[in-house]
């Protein structure tokens, strides 16, 4: 499992974004693999098709690239509160590493720098 962080997927599906090449490239990379994201990760990727009336293309394409939800766990709220305690993340990061800890993920894919740190840390 590879868990995606909600950068690389924005990257992908806006071509204005400057991460677009590398989230594109990443993508075609890593597409044999199985990909995974928290809720709230998928809830901040179509946030903005919700608001320009793309939500269901969006979604759709998510749904093609076999990216699945994985869920909070039972004592998520105490879980993510250490992490953000460990960290210092956004809680939003947090729930990247939450996933990735649940999902047993590999490798965790994002553009931000210091979630890359941290997940190294962990062992993503």
């Amino acid at each position: 499992m590879i868990v995606l962080d909600a950068s690389v997927l924005i990257a992908h599906f806006d071509a204005t974004d400057a991460h677009h090449d590398a989230a594109d490239q990443e993508l075609l990379e890593i597409a044999e693999q199985p990909l995974g994201c928290s809720p709230l990760t998928l809830a901040e990727v179509l946030a903005g098709p919700a608001r320009s009336g793309r939500l269901e293309t969006v979604h759709r394409a998510i749904e093609e690239l076999e990216v699945v939800e994985i869920p909070l766990p039972p004592g998520a709220a105490t879980r993510l509160a250490r992490l953000r305690a460990e960290t210092g993340l956004r809680l939003p990061d947090c729930c990247v590493l939450l996933a990735a800890q649940v999902g047993e993920a590999q490798f965790l894919l994002t553009f931000d720098d210091r979630l890359r740190r941290e997940a190294q840390r962990l062992g993503f």
